[in-house]
């Protein structure tokens, strides 16, 4: 029995690349495409540059390149803008950053230079760590949605580009819960016009980009497009969102080991985590309020994979506790020390140690094109509002209201491979292999 093969429209032209934020992560993801455009690297890390998808049976040998497999924008058709509350270029901005080593950077330098930012909507009492000096100026929250707008017209008209994406690469915000504002697409236009609080400057682009058919995906913890009236926006102009919280360093271990931990049915008493960097990331986490964001992203992977209320002799009470320190010294170069107290056979106590000693934006870098390629395919195959099957790039994935997200890597990687073969018009694969045996 055949498949319905969902239409997708062709990419035509380029695709505009909306930056929020023009730090490690984007300058490292730009830079990172201009070194592959001119052979000076590799898109290591990027499933759609690297990765595969099997079709069919196993016998049938048909594993062709997802780049091969769906219709994606290439990487030499993308255009590049950003905004940011500090007016580096992105060359000055990857400098400062430390990630990527200065002789790389002089290569790509004019391309760098180039891309300069626009000016930021920024809001101190939102990330109170930084002092933003690039920054726009509105008497409502409103008026900087429209100059955002405006922006981002002007760029499309002199970069001559087809069609757009947007990425938050931007800070950690204040913790903020979804409040009446954010109740319907009518309240969160009132909420924007009376200046309300509860509408922090990622939302302000959020608003922009949807009101002008641009999906967004939300790289930070912060709540964004996490409410009714964006979904609402989103479904009604037909666009895909997504978010939230690039999964990079310590949770993407978590999401690795904890499935594992769980399919062999050993238990777990406590999992204590710590981290170290010294990038603007660092800086902003430094706020204890940032801070809460960021850590209800990352505790929420262990309950979700473990189900302590369906193995409570195994899970139930188990101890998790997440620290972030900045330390200047490391920049981007995290470091993640987990300690993990499990048990086994008769209840006998082990331990799993773990030292990660990663490059934060090396991580991010390829999820930020991934994202974006994968959005604009969502866009032209006609799905609209929360694309679940991204969820492999985030630490608290966004679901459909009262749905559980799941954060088991290895299913989120298969729902996405399943849904590329549902757009695609190919069978799904199960993994049941019974018929090879027949």
């Amino acid at each position: 029995m055949g498949v319905e093969k969902i239409e997708i429209r062709k990419p035509e032209g380029n695709l505009g690349v909306l930056l929020v934020g023009l730090g490690a992560v984007s300058t490292t993801f730009v830079a990172g495409i201009e070194a592959v455009r001119k052979g000076l690297g590799e898109p290591f890390g990027s499933l759609t540059q690297m990765g595969t998808i099997r079709l069919g049976k196993r016998t049938e040998k048909r594993v062709p390149r997802i780049a091969d497999f769906v219709p994606l924008v290439p990487m030499e058709d993308l255009e590049f803008a950003a905004w940011d509350p500090f007016e580096d270029s992105a060359y000055e901005a990857a400098i400062k950053s430390g990630v990527l080593e200065e002789p790389l950077l002089e290569k790509l330098r004019p391309e760098l230079e180039d891309l300069k930012p626009f000016k930021a909507v920024f809001d101190k009492r939102y990330v109170k760590k930084l002092d933003g000096t690039h920054v726009k100026q509105g008497k409502t929250k409103m008026d900087l949605a429209d100059q955002v707008i405006e922006d981002i017209l002007r760029f499309k008209e002199e970069k001559k580009v087809d069609s757009l994406v947007m990425v938050w690469c931007g800070s950690t915000e204040i913790f903020i819960k979804a409040q009446e504002v954010h109740a319907s697409v009518e309240k969160f236009e009132a909420g924007l016009r009376a200046n309300d609080v509860n509408i922090p400057s990622s939302m302000v682009y959020a608003y922009a980009a949807l009101k002008l058919g641009i999906p967004f995906a939300n790289g930070a913890p912060n709540l964004t497009v996490d409410v009714p009236a964006m979904q609402q926006m989103a479904l009604e102009r037909k666009v895909p969102i997504c978010g939230k919280d690039f999964k990079t360093g310590q949770t993407m271990m978590k999401t690795i080991i904890a499935p594992g931990l769980k399919a062999r049915m050993l238990g777990l008493s406590g999992w204590f985590s710590t981290n170290i960097l010294g990038n603007r990331d660092g800086e902003v986490l430094d706020d204890p309020e940032s801070f809460r964001t960021k850590e209800e992203s990352k505790l929420s992977v262990l309950e979700y994979i473990l189900q302590p209320d369906l193995y409570p002799q195994l899970y139930k009470d188990f101890y998790h506790k997440v620290r972030i320190n900045y330390y200047p010294p490391r920049k981007d170069n995290k470091e993640g020390w987990d300690n993990i107290d499990i048990f086994g056979w008769l209840g006998y106590p082990m331990q799993v140690k773990i030292d990660f000693l990663c490059r934060d934006s090396i991580l991010a870098a390829p999820l930020v094109l991934d994202l974006a390629l994968f959005m604009d395919l969502a866009r032209r195959s006609g799905l609209a509002g929360v694309q679940e099957w991204l969820s492999f790039y985030f630490k608290s994935p966004m679901t459909a209201p009262g749905l559980y997200p799941e954060h088991d890597l290895f299913i989120q990687l298969m729902k996405l491979k399943n849904t590329l073969r549902h757009i695609a018009g190919e069978e799904q694969i199960t993994h049941l292999g019974l018929d090879y045996y027949d």
